[in-house]
């Protein structure tokens, strides 16, 4: 195994990461001087070139690619050893979207607390799918087109992603039932999967300056109870609203997603009865 300085490959994996020695410096608070002789004392001891420098930046040479990629891989393994390191066995971490957690699990917490009194949970939200492994005694939950391809992993299909439009109950709109093209012409809100966008380009209808953007499914559906207009959400994030009669449904979308919710965790806690139980118990609420 080679001798390479550890802080060496730290400074090489942001900097390739922001392929900019200035901006990776400010974030390591050193010098882009300090930086770039970092890189090249790197480069030495590797025996091989790793960016080509240009004036707007820098460029991952094939090396240069192969030796972030493992550092990433790297950095990923530790991040999972970390995250156990202190946990004790009544604490579990969610990982979950920030509108999942907002309209599905908020309103089960106390449902949670009584199905599990001694379990401490903590949820941590992403706006994308975690890049490492699951550590001891955490889940996540997570959209997808098929199951957690990692195999560290274990996997679960919660529900299939069916979209609804619901609005206020007390909304203006016409009666129902409500074709795509009459739904089409009422103010619009619209989150940032663009779904509005995405019906208006296949169909033709609607009329795109009534579009309302919001960067989170839970702001637009807080808006539709406001009465400022119609969401559209996965009936999951919807159904503690309708029942409380804060939003009704008004449009189907006919055509089956191909997506799906699933559920993860580390397979090397399969044992667990502790973690099997809380699986069992959110795939039980999708039920």
């Amino acid at each position: 195994m080679k001798n390479v300085n550890l802080n060496a490959l730290r400074v090489f994996s942001v900097v390739a990461s922001h392929e900019n020695l200035q901006r990776a410096a400010e974030e390591l608070n050193l010098s882009r001087g300090a930086v770039s002789q970092r890189i090249k004392q790197l480069e030495i001891e590797l025996g091989v070139v790793l960016l080509v420098r240009g004036a707007r930046g820098v460029s991952l040479t094939p090396e240069g690619e192969r030796c972030h990629a493992a550092m990433q891989e790297a950095l990923a393994i530790l991040d999972t050893a970390f995250v156990s390191i202190g946990e004790g066995g009544d604490r579990v971490t969610l990982h979950l979207g920030s509108s999942t957690a907002t309209k599905w699990m908020m309103p089960r917490m106390d449902a949670f607390a009584a199905k599990f009194p001694n379990v401490s949970l903590s949820t941590q939200v992403h706006e994308q799918v975690l890049a490492r492994s699951l550590g001891r005694n955490e889940i996540a939950i997570w959209p997808g087109k098929a199951h957690d391809t990692n195999a560290a992993h274990g996997s679960r299909r919660l529900a299939d992603i069916r979209l609804v439009a619901v609005c206020s109950p007390d909304f203006l709109r016409p009666d129902w039932p409500m074709g795509l093209e009459t739904l089409l012409t009422l103010p619009l809100l619209q989150d940032a999967h663009r779904r509005w966008e995405k019906l208006i380009q296949e169909t033709g209808y609607g009329d795109t300056h009534k579009l309302l953007n919001f960067d989170r499914s839970a702001l637009a559906l807080d808006a539709a109870i406001g009465g400022h207009g119609v969401a559209i959400a996965p009936t999951y994030m919807v159904e503690n609203d309708l029942r409380s009669k804060k939003l009704v449904e008004i449009w189907v979308d006919p055509d089956p997603s191909e997506d799906g919710l699933y559920i993860s965790w580390a397979k090397d806690h399969l044992g667990q009865a502790r973690i099997k139980r809380i699986v069992d118990w959110i795939a039980s609420e999708f039920g």
